[in-house]
């Protein structure tokens, strides 16, 4: 009996020792999915260096239109919305590896992105065209098919992917920066800029003296947000909010917000429309 007992008295501790570690990593699990399950964030990724869609105020918030579709995207979906402020060419990077939930960055929908990636149905119809330095010799897009134009585009655009695939002649600049990539075409090292045309026509109306805005489709395009593959709830999510959204003429009021002189635009027989 004795004996009994002391085997009893030595193994009861370590009995009560395993079953409290396996209970407190019973009970970590349970808080860590809760956290998962409670987290009401909408992680967005863009970058905000593309006016007027994705920016920055003079008090270094986040401005624009599509800054506040995405603010609007995440009250609908219920969630918190927190962005990241991220290079163009490392949002599908981002995205694929979860670091965040959506782009929504003036991205268009393109048959190669769309291998690693899902899109949302298009939230915009565009056309990229050209911003043209004051002297230089490009006044149509058949121009710039003309040997040893220089021609500035910014790295992971479609842009810089009409310009490779289009214009084997040139002398393609490429640029990670819109900034700076205006800065080519204004102090004359490139004879042209290729970019989306509302953003062409902004960056022209700042740089009236040593830009020209040639306005010309060079193909039209598809902004539409992107969502990581497999992700359909949100994808369902997303293509509702915009439906809505579009019926409501939430982008109209937002260009009329951002763009009050776009009826220019229009006068020229731009293709874009919301």
């Amino acid at each position: 009996m004795p004996r009994t007992s002391r085997r009893f008295s030595l193994l009861v501790p370590r009995q009560v020792h395993w079953m409290s570690v396996l209970l407190g990593f019973l009970v970590l699990l349970g808080l860590s999915g809760c956290a998962r399950k409670n987290d009401r964030r909408l992680i967005v990724g863009m970058e905000l260096s593309s006016p007027p869609f994705e920016m920055t105020d003079e008090h270094n918030q986040p401005t624009g239109i599509g800054v506040e579709m995405a603010r609007d995207l995440a009250t609908h979906l219920g969630k918190e919305l927190v962005i990241e402020n991220t290079k163009f060419e490392g949002l599908i990077p981002a995205l694929r590896s979860g670091k965040i939930d959506l782009i929504v960055s003036s991205m268009t929908a393109t048959v190669v992105r769309a291998e690693t990636i899902d899109f949302s149905q298009p939230y915009m119809h565009i056309a990229i065209c050209c911003l043209v330095g004051k002297e230089a010799a490009v006044h149509t897009a058949k121009d710039l098919k003309q040997p040893g134009r220089r021609v500035v585009v910014k790295n992971g655009t479609t842009g810089a992917d009409y310009a490779r695939d289009h214009l084997p002649q040139a002398q393609i600049i490429q640029v990670g920066e819109e900034a700076a990539c205006v800065l080519e075409v204004v102090q004359g090292k490139a004879d042209v800029f290729i970019y989306d045309q509302l953003s062409v026509y902004q960056l022209h109306k700042r740089n009236p003296a040593t830009t020209r805005a040639v306005y010309e489709p060079l193909q039209a395009e598809n902004w539409a947000v992107g969502i990581r593959k497999g992700n359909d709830k949100l994808r369902v999510g997303v293509n509702d909010f915009l439906t809505q959204y579009r019926a409501a003429h939430g982008l109209e009021a937002l260009a009329q917000k951002y763009l009050q002189d776009r009826s220019a635009l229009d006068e020229m027989g731009n293709p874009f429309a919301f």
